[in-house]
């Protein structure tokens, strides 16, 4: 197990990660001058769907596109395409091998279950890294890669872009200046999954139903352009399904490779009350799910209750997170509404957070915490703002229109300032943790009680066995 965190500490970084680099009000370390030695050499690892549009945004800040790595070379094609010098590769353990010295930094946006591995191969190497949320796929992991960076003292960035939107800095600001008084309660809700996730929906997909009724090809073929062993890297082995039972996107609802919708997405949208609550590790966490636990994919919906305990003065604290899109049962959809001052016939957004405070609730209708109201309304027609105590990005970065995000990485991976980016892996690691755990509260199907400096579930020993996976034989030892 790893070493001790002390609390204080990182509660201290949870708040604000990385303000010894950070500049109080508009002006920011941003606007120092560029690499001397020119650019950065990136490599990718998953570089289709979601990982063309990261490397796309990561060369527009600047960054030379030097590697491409992924097991579906159809799905990369379009990145392939776009960088054409850059080498080609399925395996990033033989990437490494071969270039690892033209290779400065990595962007991996592979499906969950590949990010510990892939990220702390390049972290030992001294390679910078962005990983997609979430940063891992278990608890254990997080914990380590959150070690890992600091030991190393590489930049890391975890993909929630909404760290670099100013309305969520700016919804911190006003929490942290009391306009709504002390948050006791946090409502977070999703529209996700937007796969088929839960039994009744894995049941439903056509090859499966196929399967089912004894008409479905029993062997069917892996795509010339497609790494099944690789795919499934730490994964169990599990014979080639067909392509679209579980790839190129229904692997989230998926046990062995995703987190379900509450992976996918809170490290997005529990984002800004995770920051402005400046929460810390949970004493306790329980789940209430459409359906037993089956081992193989994540329930239809699920409501994670997360107990958090006094710190730095501020009370204890209520956070509840709703899942399940249209599936998810009706009285939360209208609880959700009430809190916000919506009436029965209003509609709801479709993914949102509520900081509920003792003088007023700040709602904020978006995945990203990028927007918010005070409510009641009246009570806050005339409000304003604090003066900002956390920094705005360079003018200049919008006119050249780079997503801010990936320019704070791409910044700090040219001044070599690990402590630069807003979602480093001192936040995004323990951030990663919490969410995670209402992964193992599902599995669990009891309340479990969260020893967090130790690594250690208090009241159900045996559900310490959810915190980490073992890894296929030829996997094991890249986490440790």
């Amino acid at each position: 197990m790893p070493r001790k965190s002390n609390r204080r500490d990182f509660l201290k970084t949870s708040a604000v990660a990385g303000m010894g680099y950070w500049v109080s009000g508009t002006q920011s370390v941003f606007a120092q001058s560029r690499m001397k030695n020119g650019k950065i050499n990136v490599a990718s690892i998953g570089c289709g769907g979601q990982g063309g549009g990261d490397i796309r945004n990561i060369a527009k800040c600047g960054a030379n596109v030097v590697a491409l790595c992924d097991v579906d070379w159809a799905m990369a094609a379009g990145a392939f395409k776009d960088f054409p010098k850059a080498a080609r590769f399925y395996d990033f353990r033989e990437m490494f091998d071969k270039m690892g010295k033209e290779i400065d930094a990595v962007q991996i946006s592979t499906p969950d279950h590949t990010h510990a591995p892939a990220t702390m191969l390049a972290m030992k190497l001294g390679k910078h890294v962005y990983t997609q949320k979430p940063l891992t796929h278990d608890v254990y992991e997080a914990r380590v890669l959150t070690e890992a960076a600091r030991k190393y003292k590489v930049v890391t960035q975890m993909g929630n872009q909404g760290s670099a939107e100013p309305g969520l800095r700016e919804a911190c600001e006003v929490v942290w200046s009391g306009a709504i008084g002390a948050v006791r309660e946090v409502h977070v809700w999703t529209n996700r999954p937007i796969w088929p996730q839960g039994a009744r929906a894995i049941v439903n997909l056509p090859r499966v139903r196929a399967a089912l009724s004894g008409n479905g090809d029993p062997n069917p073929e892996v795509p010339k352009t497609f790494n099944w062993d690789l795919w499934l890297g730490t994964a169990p082995e599990r014979p080639f399904p067909g392509y679209k039972t579980i790839m190129p996107f229904s692997w989230r609802g998926w046990v062995d490779y995703g987190t379900g919708a509450l992976g996918d997405m809170a490290c997005h949208t529990a984002n800004m009350a995770f920051r402005a609550c400046k929460l810390g590790y949970p004493t306790s966490v329980e789940a209430e799910m459409s359906e037993a636990w089956n081992g193989e994919t994540y329930p239809t919906w699920s409501i994670v209750k997360y107990e958090f305990p006094e710190r730095e003065g501020l009370p204890p604290l209520q956070w509840t997170w709703y899942d399940g899109g249209r599936d998810k049962p009706s009285w939360v959809t209208a609880k959700l509404k009430e809190l916000a001052g919506l009436g029965p016939n209003d509609k709801l957004a479709d993914s949102g957070s509520l900081l509920i405070g003792e003088k007023g609730v700040l709602f904020s209708p978006n995945d990203y915490g990028a927007q918010y109201f005070l409510l009641p309304k009246e009570k806050f027609a005339d409000y304003k703002p604090p003066t900002p105590t956390l920094p705005r990005h360079p003018e200049e970065w919008a006119e050249k229109k780079v997503h801010p995000h990936f320019m704070e990485w791409v910044t700090a991976c040219e001044q070599n300032k690990p402590d630069l980016p807003f979602s480093n892996f001192s936040y995004a690691g323990p951030l990663t943790e919490t969410v995670l755990l209402g992964c193992v509260a599902m599995r669990a199907g009891k309340r479990i009680e969260w020893d967090g400096p130790n690594l250690k579930i208090t009241n159900i020993p045996e559900a310490n066995a959810f915190l980490k996976r073992e890894y296929r034989k030829g996997w094991e030892d890249l986490v440790v």
